[in-house]
């Protein structure tokens, strides 16, 4: 996500590289990179003009301290105006207190995700605050709508209200009152979506929001739409008085100007990002830390905070005793590799180590060969995985057949769990894995 503005802005820093002090002069090129960057990424021009404005003028008005490293100061104001932007700091939903029902209307374009966002929201307040939450199937034009949100309300481990499946206003009445009687924490409302702006669909949702008077209005948004999102995002809010915006797909390969563009045009907060298509592939939306991925800063605060999710201060320190004896087996090692998956793609990983993700530019992480890896353990017995000097001969063939891959690939995995197992010896000698985590 972003990768094109990412890439233009760390590179605009670099001119400014052993120069006493920020001029028009030498930030010129770079305040034009940016700009061309924000254009190419489909970011609204009125947020681009004003952005550039305001960096501009920070940068070589009287705001910059001169005893300050000119290029660390350049960055601070780029960074700051990128915060300015996307929201200056993270909002929470309007949670009422458990015991008195909340109700979230979820409205958006078809196609943008509304109903898989339903079931990841569900999942997020369920297990985040250990409330009680209801789906309210409200989307009973599209053709499998409802019997997909029934499937997310499964992985989330909610309940899902369909009613007679035909009439959404009727619908959501209902669910409200089976909430409400059935003592449930939150409602959320998934309504339909049209391909484009309906004036039937939107005096629907208009309908069901004057019955339920809703806490939250989330306004769901694809994050590949670009700037024509802030247009959809105006008539939604227009409509609806929109509380806040879910940004879906913001893991995919996309320019970014959605997220660049909406706050900042439609003045309503970025709630929750989209990461993945799995059912726990919903963030929080924090200003300050998509910036600092923005800047190739990476994000190391969520990285630790998704690792404290994974890893229970007993395993940390267990995992990191087998290290340091040399007591890491293949079992471990296959472990690990579901753990991290656990945290994401490698890629999205490197993002967000500082630093990281320019080192790694020109290595290409193979997601295959990991699972190819995967399956190779996977294919050993548990004598196999917890001592790996036993693969042998008929045993490497028979594992190489089980998971569908070579002997001589098996050979690789084993040869590079030996030296990985070395390595982290190592590493947890000179220093404890674990360190700086508040695990627990």
């Amino acid at each position: 996500m972003l990768d094109g503005i990412t890439k233009a802005i760390s590179d605009s820093f670099k001119v400014l590289t052993g120069n006493a002090r920020i001029t028009e002069t030498n930030i010129g090129n770079a305040i034009n990179d940016i700009r061309t960057a924000l254009i190419e990424a489909d970011v609204n021009m009125v947020v681009v003009k004003d952005f550039i404005n305001e960096i501009t003028a920070k940068a070589i008005g009287e705001q910059v301290v001169r005893a300050v490293n000119p290029k660390d100061q350049f960055i601070k104001i780029v960074n700051d105006g990128i915060v300015d932007i996307l929201g200056s700091k993270s909002e929470a939903l309007k949670l009422k207190p458990k015991g008195t029902l909340t109700v979230i209307l979820l409205a958006g374009l078809q196609g943008a995700g509304k109903t898989t966002t339903a079931g990841k929201l569900a999942r997020y307040i369920k297990n985040s605050d250990n409330r009680k939450v209801l789906l309210s199937a409200c989307d009973v034009y599209r053709p499998a709508a409802i019997e997909q949100l029934q499937r997310v309300g499964e992985l989330a481990g909610v309940d899902v209200f369909v009613g007679d499946k035909k009439d959404a206003i009727k619908i959501s009445k209902e669910s409200y009152k089976h909430a409400k009687s059935g003592n449930y924490d939150v409602l959320i409302i998934d309504t339909a979506g049209r391909l484009h702006v309906d004036k039937d669909m939107m005096m629907e949702v208009k309908k069901i929001s004057k019955d339920l008077r809703p806490d939250d209005i989330l306004f769901v948004c694809d994050s590949m739409m670009g700037q024509h999102a802030v247009e959809i995002a105006k008539e939604f809010n227009d409509t609806l008085e929109v509380t806040g915006v879910i940004l879906t797909k913001f893991d995919s390969d996309t320019r970014g100007g959605a997220a660049f563009s909406i706050k900042k045009v439609i003045n309503k907060p970025i709630k929750f990002i989209g990461v993945s298509e799995k059912i726990d592939g919903l963030e929080v939306f924090y200003p300050e830390r998509i910036a600092s991925r923005i800047l190739g800063m990476g994000d190391i605060v969520s990285l630790v905070e998704k690792a404290e999710q994974i890893y229970t201060e007993e395993e940390a320190i267990k995992l990191e005793k087998k290290m340091r004896e040399a007591d890491f087996t293949l079992q471990d090692f296959l472990d690990q590799l579901e753990q991290m998956n656990k945290l994401g793609s490698m890629e999205s990983i490197m993002e967000m180590i500082p630093g990281m993700k320019d080192k790694m530019a020109n290595i290409n992480i193979d997601e295959k060969k990991i699972n190819r890896q995967k399956a190779i353990i996977q294919s050993m017995t548990k004598r196999e995985r917890n001592d790996h000097r036993i693969i042998v001969g008929t045993r490497k063939r028979r594992i190489a057949m089980g998971s569908g891959t070579s002997i001589l690939e098996v050979d690789q995995v084993i040869k590079n769990f030996q030296k990985s197992k070395q390595m982290m010896k190592k590493m947890t000698k000179s220093k404890g894995m674990f360190d700086g985590l508040n695990l627990g």
